[in-house]
This record gives C-alpha cells, structure tokens and sequence, in this order.
C-alpha cells in the first residue's frame, strides 16, 4: 500500500509538472505571435503578400514608411512623394532587406543625399516616370549592391545637369543596367565610366543629333558596354554625322545600329542613319569614276587630234632606231671577222 501511495504521489507531482511547462510553452507562443504580428504589420492602404509590400494610388502615404523589416519587395507608385529625404525607407534608423523598390510616377522632384542609405542590399531601383529637378551629390550613397537603375521620363533639364555628379559615387561600383530613355538628352550624362560596372546603357527617345567625340571618347574606352539608340532624332549630314557613323560601322557596342533613323534634313527623314552615308560614300567613288572616265574621253581625243604628228613622231623613233641598230650590227661583224682585223693592222 505504502509503494501504490508514493506512486500516486508522484504522478500527481509529473501532472502538476507538465501543465506548469504547457502553461509557460502556450504564453511563449502567445507573446512571440503578438511579437511577429506588430513586426509584420501591414501599413495602412497597402497590399501584404509574403516578402512583398504593395502601395499604390494613395494620398496617405508618407515616408520614412514603417513596413516590415523583412519586406524585400516594396512598391510604392503613384502616390505624390515628391521630395525624397535623408534615410527616407529605413523607419527608426533600422536597415532594411529590400532588394527592389518601385517609385514610379510619383511627381518626385527632388532626391536629397542619403536618401536610400539603410537599403544596402537593395538590386533594383525604379525612378520612372517622375519631374527630377535636383538630384544631390549623395543622393545615391549606401547603394553598394545596386545592379539596375531605372530613370526613364523622369528627368528636367536642371534634374539632367546634376546627375553627373550623382552618378558618379563609389557606391554605385556594382551598377549595370542605367535605364536614360526619354528624358531629352543631348548628350550622355556621365562624366565618366571608371566608378561603374555598366553593361547595359539605355538612352533611346532622347534628343540626339549625334554622339560628340567626348561621348564617343567615353564609349571606345569601355567595349563591353552595350548602348541601345533608337528613337532619337539624327541629323543625317554625313560631313557631321562622319565621326558618329565610323563608330557604328566599327564598333559593336550599338546593338541597334541597323534601326536608328534621319529626321533632318526632310529629304532624309526615316530613312536608316547607316544607309544615308553609304549611300553618300557610293555616290562620292561614282563621281570619282564619272571623272576618271572624262579625262579617259579627253587623252584619247587629243590622242586622235594629233595622230598624223604621232605617226611621224613614231616613224621617225623608229627609222632613228633601225639605223643606229645597223650601226651595232656592222661593227660587230667586224669585230667578230678575223680577215677584216687582220686588214685592219
């Protein structure tokens, strides 16, 4: 009876043990669910999908935006941000782990400096569509892994001067996709390659006549860059445009070469920049050949004018020549005769 008492004693003990653990394990889970559900809280006005935040249409957002800091997706369109601030997308000075955000159409006009730092994973950067009028120096500092970025129809003229300068940060070292369609360009804003990996440059629907030398100085020194052209206005001069179209035919660098087209001067307008001036270079060797020709035509008619004079001046050649060949012949019979040498003596 005594080892039954004992026995029941001590499952009584196991049973208050194990609810006492359940207890403690069920508030556990209780307060790492309430954690997890204000860590990843969904902003209001936006869509939550897994790593994905969406944010579109709406008056309501204002940045620095509290999202989840696992987000790796956040898109934010249309939603009338126009000034991008210090640390604009990392809330309460904590880096993010996105790796691409969306900005496009947002009547943005200004990207003050740092305004991505806290974003050091981030890959991919879409500014489209926006009125650019400032961008700072540093306005893409913090950005180390950044490989595409995205600026189509979003700059002004002022936005277009700074860029430049932006552009050219150490932390745009690992860059190489840059996306300039649209935005007006006369000439390509970078002051040089050496800061970038660039493999990819865009600068089609620009306002192009042609590539100066210092844009092209700046391509030659980077072949594995692959530039894309098409949709932009080139004056088909051929005596400007020379420079311009040796590259094209040269190098490999344009993968559109075949589709850019004239819009000046009218005569030339749509048709292809690279058959414009062949056609030209054919046209200069037909002249060329017209003009041999007629100075062919003119040799022979002097030729014909003159022919009686000719033919006496060649007679005359050759009468000179059959007598001095008469006079070698004589002497040398008698230099070869032995009777005449000794008659001679």
């Amino acid at each position: 009876m005594t080892d039954c008492y004992s026995f029941k004693i001590k499952m009584e003990k196991n049973r208050k043990q194990l609810k006492s653990k359940r207890y403690h394990f069920t508030v556990g889970l209780m307060c790492l669910f309430l954690l997890s559900a204000d860590a990843y809280e969904c902003p209001y006005t936006c869509r939550c999908y897994d790593s994905s935040v969406i944010c579109v249409d709406s008056e309501e957002i204002k940045l620095p935006l509290k999202v989840p800091r696992m987000t790796q997706n956040l898109t934010l369109n249309r939603n009338n941000i126009s000034v991008l601030s210090d640390r604009a997308f990392s809330a309460n000075g904590t880096d993010m782990e996105l790796l691409a955000l969306s900005l496009e159409d947002n009547n943005i006009r200004e990207i003050k400096s740092c305004a991505f730092c806290g974003l050091p994973r981030l890959l991919s950067l879409e500014l489209s569509h926006n009125r650019l009028m400032a961008v700072d120096a540093g306005a893409f500092s913090g950005l180390g892994q950044l490989r595409n970025l995205y600026l189509s129809n979003t700059l002004m003229a002022p936005g277009a001067s700074h860029l430049p300068r932006a552009l050219s940060t150490a932390s745009l070292c690992n860059l190489q996709t840059l996306d300039l369609s649209g935005n007006r360009l006369k000439t390509i804003p970078l002051s040089g390659f050496d800061n970038l990996s660039l493999t990819t440059l865009i600068l089609t629907n620009n306002s192009f006549a042609t590539l100066d030398t210092r844009d092209l100085s700046m391509l030659n020194e980077f072949s594995e860059i692959s530039i894309y052209l098409s949709d932009n206005p080139f004056e088909c001069k051929c005596d400007k445009l020379k420079e311009f179209n040796d590259w094209l035919n040269n190098s490999t660098q344009c993968k559109d070469a075949d589709n850019l087209k004239c819009a000046q001067p009218k005569e030339k307008k749509d048709i292809y920049v690279l058959k414009v001036c062949r056609q030209q270079d054919l046209g200069s060797y037909v002249l060329l050949g017209i003009v041999l020709a007629l100075i062919g035509v003119v040799f022979l008619m002097v030729l014909y004018l003159n022919r009686r004079g000719i033919k006496r001046w060649l007679n005359n050649i050759r009468e000179a020549c059959r007598d001095q060949m008469e006079v070698y012949h004589y002497r040398y019979e008698q230099d070869s005769d032995p009777r005449l040498a000794n008659v001679a003596v």
